[in-house]
């Protein structure tokens, strides 16, 4: 796991942004995993300019999104589907039959869950999973408590989260969701490199956790500890709680260029 500490979002998007370059320049056809949330923003926005620049293409890539909210009608903009394609894929000329996301009206909802885990499998497993962390630790929608070794299933969501995603819906928690279906934590695992990304004091006790904490199902993200290759982006303030910051503010200085993230 690599911790860099950044000035601020836009900085965080350009590193993360490079990261992608350098897969889609090696592997024109890889599969990115996406998230939604305001964390990844920047990112998004830095890889839209840097397309309309001619400096890539996502033509031949594919892409899977992390969760889906459950009964959410189709044509609802908070559908992460809709989401997604708002924010990034609908914004670069990647091909919409090749982003796909959880089925949240599926009437069999363990069979859509295995479904998704074999698509994902098919296509060759995430090269590069995007991810952004909750106050609470979650990583895609696996909250508190939830299996380290969980696959895409059912969630309820916590009142946190509801609290946390009502911004999305007026400022109205009735209005969010009870449930979800997600990716879980062994599949996100299973992505080849994982870039987290968090911004914001809000993040900081999680930041610490993941990056220094015990690995528990009490912090759902510390599973990321145990994956081979994690980098994650913070700004100053999400790095404000990190016992070593110092370490590793060092060690990213002194990091070879050719190494990259």
């Amino acid at each position: 796991m690599e911790i860099v500490i950044l000035d601020d979002a836009q900085a965080i998007g350009r590193l993360a942004a490079d990261q992608v370059c350098t897969l889609l320049a090696r592997k024109p056809d890889a599969v990115l995993g996406l998230a939604t949330g305001s964390s990844p923003l920047p990112v998004y926005d830095e890889l839209v300019r840097r397309h309309q620049a001619g400096e890539v293409t996502f033509g031949q890539a594919r892409a899977f999104t992390l969760d889906e909210y459950v009964g959410l009608a189709a044509g609802h903009p908070e559908r992460y589907r809709n989401v997604i394609d708002r924010e990034f894929t609908g914004r670069v000329d990647l091909d919409p039959s090749r982003v796909a996301g959880p089925d949240g009206l599926a009437r069999d909802v363990p069979a859509a869950c295995a479904a998704y885990e074999r698509a994902i499998t098919d296509a060759g497993g995430v090269d590069l999973q995007i991810l952004g962390i909750g106050t609470d630790g979650h990583i895609a929608f696996n909250e508190p408590g939830s299996s380290l070794a969980s696959r895409t299933r059912i969630k309820t969501l916590t009142h946190q989260t509801r609290v946390d995603n009502a911004r999305f819906f007026g400022g109205d928690v009735d209005a969010v969701p009870t449930h979800c279906l997600t990716q879980g934590l062994a599949t996100i695992m299973a992505a080849r490199h994982v870039l987290l990304v968090a911004t914001g004091q809000g993040k900081a006790q999680a930041v610490h956790e993941l990056a220094e904490g015990a690995v528990s199902a009490l912090w759902p993200a510390t599973v990321l500890q145990h994956h081979p290759h994690v980098s994650i982006l913070v700004d100053e303030a999400a790095a404000s709680r990190l016992q070593l910051v110092g370490y590793y503010r060092e060690t990213y200085l002194a990091k070879p260029a050719w190494q990259g993230l």
